[in-house]
């Protein structure tokens, strides 16, 4: 199996960025299976031809949103997908209330707004 990443150089989304989003997407859909070894920092990184540093920030948020595990010397997983998005569901939405009330919106406009953005996600 291959992980079919592609990273655009030319998108003003940073590359560790594109990377997490790709290996999240495709662990939550199946097409990384659960349990599935990824390729080493440095392994992926010369694949992609980016800097490992770059492969290993977007493993480390991987990590923390749940979608990976580390087990030590053996590798790099894929963790259970569901709980994977339902953590990562709860992370953004800790964010985005974390940032709400730093910028002083109360609740009713912190949830007035979300609603206006799901509108807009889901109904185009």
């Amino acid at each position: 199996m291959t992980l079919k990443i592609v990273i655009d150089t030319d998108s003003a989304i940073a590359p560790f960025e594109q990377l997490r989003a790709q290996l999240s997407e495709r662990a939550r859909s199946g097409a990384l299976p659960v349990g599935y070894r990824l390729p080493t920092v440095r392994g992926l990184a010369q694949e992609l031809g980016l800097a490992a540093n770059t492969v290993a920030k977007a493993y480390r948020a991987l990590e923390t949103d749940g979608v990976i595990e580390t087990r030590g010397r053996h590798g790099t997983f894929v963790a259970a997908a569901e709980d994977a998005a339902a953590r990562e569901l709860a992370a953004a939405a800790g964010v985005f209330a974390d940032r709400a009330r730093r910028l002083g919106a109360d609740r009713e406009a912190a949830g007035a707004a979300v609603r206006d953005a799901l509108r807009a996600a889901y109904d185009g």
